[in-house]
C-alpha cells in the first residue's frame, strides 16, 4: 500500500486527509503530520495503516475534549464519562487526558475554584451542597474541603441570606421554610441564626 495523496481537509482547518491507494483513508493534524514524516508516495503496511488511524482518532479525540473545555472548564472525570459515551478506546482516552493534563488544559482543582466561584455567585449553594456536587463531578475530597476553606469568593452564611431572601415569601410557616433550606445543605444553627438577623 502506498499513500498516494494528502491533501486539506474542507470542513476542518488545519487537518489534512490521507488517501491510501488513492481511498480516503484518514485525517492527521498538521502537528501530527510533521512529525510522523508522513509524505506522498510512502509504502505503508496493514500495522502502520492501524497505528496511523488510532493516531487520527487521538488527534480528533484531543480536538473534542479541548473544545468540550472551551466552552466551561471541566473535570478529569467528565472527560472520561465523555469518551466512554463516544466510545473512544482506552488508550485514546488515557493519551488524551495525559495530554490535556500536561498542558494545563484539565486540573481538578482549578474546575473545582471554578465552579464553587460560579455557584457562589449565582446558585446560593450550601458548602454540603458544593461537596456533594463536586464529588459528583469526581473531584476528591482533599481538593474540596481545600477549595472551600480558601476560598475567598464563598461565603456559607452569605448563601444562606441571599436563599432566605429569595424564598422567605414563598413559605407562609418558617417551619416549612427550615425544612426547605436544611434539604438545601444549610446547617440548623445557621439557618436559625440567619432568621433572626433577617426578622431584626
Amino acid at each position: 500500500m502506498n499513500i498516494t495523496k494528502i491533501s486539506p481537509a474542507v470542513k476542518t482547518e488545519g487537518r489534512y486527509n490521507v488517501f491510501v491507494d488513492n481511498e480516503f483513508s484518514f485525517s492527521l493534524d498538521e502537528t501530527q503530520l510533521v512529525t510522523l514524516g508522513l509524505k506522498k508516495g510512502d509504502a505503508i503496511d496493514e500495522l502502520q495503516l492501524l497505528e496511523l488511524k488510532n493516531e487520527s482518532d487521538f488527534g480528533k479525540n484531543y480536538i473534542r475534549a479541548v473544545d468540550l473545555i472551551s466552552r466551561r472548564l471541566r473535570s478529569e472525570r467528565e472527560i472520561r464519562d465523555y469518551a466512554r459515551r463516544k466510545q473512544w478506546t482506552e488508550d485514546n482516552t488515557e493519551r488524551v487526558i495525559d495530554r490535556l493534563c500536561e498542558r494545563g488544559y484539565l486540573n481538578d482543582e482549578r474546575f473545582a475554584e471554578s465552579f464553587v466561584r460560579s455557584r457562589a455567585n449565582t446558585r446560593n449553594f450550601s458548602a454540603k451542597r458544593m461537596k456533594v456536587e463536586l464529588q459528583k463531578k469526581g473531584v476528591k475530597p482533599d481538593i474540596i474541603t481545600n477549595i472551600l476553606a480558601e476560598s475567598d469568593d464563598y461565603d456559607e452564611m452569605a448563601a444562606l441570606r441571599k436563599m432566605i431572601a429569595k424564598k422567605i415569601n414563598k413559605y407562609d410557616d418558617e417551619r416549612k421554610l427550615v425544612a426547605y433550606l436544611a434539604r438545601q445543605g444549610f446547617k440548623y444553627d445557621d439557618i436559625k441564626s440567619a432568621l433572626v438577623d433577617d426578622e431584626n
